[in-house]
């Protein structure tokens, strides 16, 4: 009976469940970077791994009354005429996705006959997250950054909205303008797009839970 009690006085107390959540809220919290990027954590660092979405289903989003609906498009391109190939294959891998994202890509959906600048104003005003693809070729066109300028013009603030994505391009080179802003860099083409699928979600996801809140 003595070692019996001995044991139980001695049994290793369980983990609380408080500390468990403030590992798991430290972990995902902290803005992670890729090898190449790994000695930088300041503002315009690459993310390394893909974002995890917040904790709402995919159902919310899709919704017949989400706030999602509220704009033409989810994700506007961004991007230089000699990246259209790439352009391409991350379009078509958002839109094969099960949320069916709703994608602006200029060449195809710009109305014909109607001005460039226009439909690059109406691009970003019709939609929720604006993907700027930073190559060589964006940060020598002019449209490319009369687009970049216009989307922080419009919300500057607005957390994920603008998606930065770095091919190509050392750091040093990476826009002034959007050194507030964390990027993704595009070394393996396929987790770059999962990280770019990640961060629309993860925006959607916030737009739709702000828009349910402020109905209830």
């Amino acid at each position: 009976m003595a070692g019996w009690f001995r044991r139980l006085l001695h049994k290793p107390k369980p983990r609380s469940s408080e500390s468990t959540l403030n590992t798991i809220c430290s972990a995902s919290s902290s803005p992670s970077s890729s090898s190449a990027e790994s000695s930088d954590s300041s503002p315009g660092t690459s993310l390394a791994r893909s974002i995890r979405p917040s904790p709402v289903s995919v159902l919310d989003i899709n919704a017949s009354g989400s706030a999602r609906w509220a704009k033409s498009y989810d994700v506007c391109i961004c991007h230089s005429e000699v990246d259209l190939e790439l352009v391409e294959e991350l379009v078509s891998y958002l839109e094969s996705q099960p949320e069916s994202f709703r994608c602006f890509l200029q060449l195809r959906d710009a109305t014909p006959g109607s001005a460039v600048m226009t439909e690059l104003c109406d691009a970003l005003q019709n939609s929720h997250c604006w993907v700027m693809l930073i190559t060589p070729g964006f940060l020598q066109d002019p449209w490319c950054k009369y687009q970049m300028h216009q989307a922080l013009a419009e919300a500057p603030m607005a957390n994920g909205r603008t998606i930065p994505v770095l091919k190509g391009v050392d750091r040093k080179d990476y826009p002034r303008e959007l050194r507030n802003l964390y990027y993704i860099y595009m070394a393996l083409k396929e987790n770059s797009f999962r990280q770019i699928r990640d961060t629309v979600v993860r925006y959607l996801q916030e737009l739709c839970r702000s828009s349910m809140s402020r109905t209830e």
